[in-house]
């Protein structure tokens, strides 16, 4: 056996006992999980809360939460660590820290009437942690909203082979979720049907590419027009029933995932590739900063991914029908995304070259891992690692074929994250805002509030002010998600272990993450104070709900322990 084989088998290992074991002690111990019904059917209201079919939800969860997430992080940490700590943390943090973070997250969501992780807080913590947190969260999901949506657009205008089967999805999307609910047509024909049609509109998409005129229409060029669509797109998807187009839009769309996951990973078994990247390069990075904090603000999602909470807590306990099938969604959706960011480490590490061999003539343009990722950004490395190690087993289809296969799968998944994030924004303000005034209790008043600032902060390019400290952002997300959840477990009488433990270590990572970034934005060769004062208050964010937090806990432990001794 080589390295490539050795890294996904171990991995893979680990992962079917750590959810056959660390999961079912997760869910007995934490959750142990009953037959009552869920709010998706106690609460049902035709429009968010609507009870799912299992496979149907694991694909709107999984489409939700892996986005691009599990392929950058890894081919950035690849590139300036090496791969061996990037798999370790992919390995070891997805099992122990996220897989528990997003199972626990929608356990508690679902016994919580479907309540985000924000209301969670006010509920286990204080109202003060709720407000914060919900502002905080607020603002990351606009950014999120704003950046996918621009991403999308740039994709639409870059390749305009995608716009077909990018929008033929919707009605699809819509007609599936009519005959499988409405109508009760059986689930396993209408997915053959609708795969099937979604690779007849990928073939003439990529025949028939259709581009805006680059003059421009009612006063916006291409970019702009295809990123108000995506808005409009994204709001219209936010607003109806969730059974009619979210949901099963992105069922369907992770079946193109799940064919370049079943390519690449039948590639690997044949060709057994050598890793060409070295396994260690450096603890610090020229570009990056040290090992630690910094790969794991990198590697998020594939490890642990504060996003996973928005989405567990806003679209999927929402839908789930059974308590029983959170384990298989949550904790094997989070399994599935780390098993993903690890092709992905195999794909670029070993379908691309990291020095030329000797002699080997090999266009290093097209195949070098740096070289590519300097031309093409980490797209075009996955889409050429991809590429070269399928194409070598199936030599028929090509290298360029196998490339955009993996990069139609890639970029579906950027219309999933777009529409699911800017529901839960639209939840965000419902809770946060719509009790104390209830015009924001609307959906239409709070959607205005989510679509309009990401408009403008796409149009403005504002967002890219704020990009760069997302990774930090995210994994503060997380670490706070995580003490919600463990103060609510020491408040229901449950081991708070579990997750106390991965949520310090996630509290002091990102913190210094954060402190790090701050002095390289301050100290740099051009310093960006804005990012450098916007990284202090986001510390600042973390000791306030981290403080707010343990103070909760202590106070539940020694009350707990009171009790105790008065039963003696």
């Amino acid at each position: 056996m080589n390295s490539s084989l050795i890294m996904l088998g171990a991995v893979l290992f680990f992962y079917f006992f750590g959810y056959r074991f660390y999961g079912k002690l997760i869910e007995d111990k934490l959750i142990k999980p009953s037959d009552d019904p869920t709010p998706a059917t106690t609460m049902r209201d035709g429009v968010d809360f609507v009870p799912a079919k299992k496979p149907i939800l694991f694909g709107h969860h999984f489409a939700s939460i892996a986005g691009a997430g599990p392929i950058i992080g890894p081919i950035v940490a690849l590139a300036s660590f090496g791969w061996l700590a990037a798999l370790g943390w992919i390995a070891i943090g997805n099992v122990f820290i996220g897989a528990v973070h997003d199972y626990l997250t929608l356990m508690i969501s679902v016994r919580n009437k479907g309540a985000s992780v924000a209301d969670i807080a006010e509920r286990a913590m204080s109202k003060r942690a709720k407000n914060i947190f919900s502002i905080f969260l607020y603002l990351a999901l606009l950014l999120v909203v704003t950046v996918f949506g621009m991403v999308g657009a740039k994709t639409l205008v870059a390749q305009p082979g995608m716009v077909i089967p990018t929008f033929f999805l919707i009605p699809v999307a819509m007609v599936f979720g009519w005959a499988v609910y409405v109508k009760n047509y059986p689930l396993i024909p209408a997915t053959v049907i609708v795969v099937m049609l979604n690779i007849g509109a990928i073939y003439v998409g990529f025949h028939y590419p259709l581009s805006l005129p680059e003059e421009s229409l009612f006063g916006l060029k291409p970019l702009n027009l295809w990123f108000l669509i995506l808005m409009i797109y994204a709001g219209i998807a936010s607003v109806l029933p969730v059974n009619i187009l979210l949901q099963p839009r992105d069922y369907i769309a992770t079946f193109n995932l799940y064919v370049a996951m079943f390519l690449g990973f039948i590639a690997i078994l044949f060709v057994r590739p050598e890793m060409h990247a070295p396994p260690i390069i450096t603890t610090f990075s020229d570009s990056k900063g040290p090992i630690w904090p910094m790969l794991f603000v990198l590697v998020a999602c594939g490890a642990v991914s504060g996003f996973h909470s928005l989405v567990s807590s806003g679209t999927t306990s929402k839908q789930m029908s059974s308590e029983k099938d959170g384990k298989a969604i949550a904790f094997g959706g989070m399994l599935l995304e780390g098993t993903l960011a690890v092709m992905t480490l195999v794909m670029v590490g070993a379908g691309l070259y990291w020095v030329a061999p000797a002699g080997s003539g090999i266009d290093m343009g097209r195949y070098g891992i740096r070289e590519v990722l300097t031309s093409g950004g980490w797209v075009v490395a996955f889409g050429n690692g991809f590429g070269s190690v399928v194409s070598e087993m199936l030599p028929f289809v090509g290298f360029s074929i196998a490339s955009m296969i993996a990069m139609t799968a890639l970029k579906t998944f950027i219309l999933t994250t777009l529409d699911s994030s800017t529901r839960i924004a639209r939840f965000i303000i419902e809770e946060s805002l719509g009790k104390s005034s209830p015009i924001f209790a609307n959906k239409y008043v709070a959607l205005l509030l989510v679509i309009v600032p990401s408009y403008l902060l796409g149009t403005s390019s504002g967002y890219t002010k704020i990009w760069p400290v997302f990774g930090a952002t995210n994994q503060l997300i997380a670490a706070l998600a995580l003490m919600v959840v463990s103060t609510y477990l020491v408040g229901v009488r449950k081991p708070a272990k579990f997750t106390l433990i991965p949520a310090i270590f996630m509290i002091v990572t990102t913190i210094a993450a954060l402190a790090w970034q701050a002095l390289e934005f301050f100290t740099g060769v051009t310093p960006n104070y804005f990012l450098g004062y916007l990284s202090i208050i986001l510390i600042l964010l973390a000791l306030f709900v981290g403080y707010e937090g343990f103070s909760v806990f202590y106070r539940l432990e020694g009350k707990k322990k009171e009790e105790a001794l008065a039963e003696i």
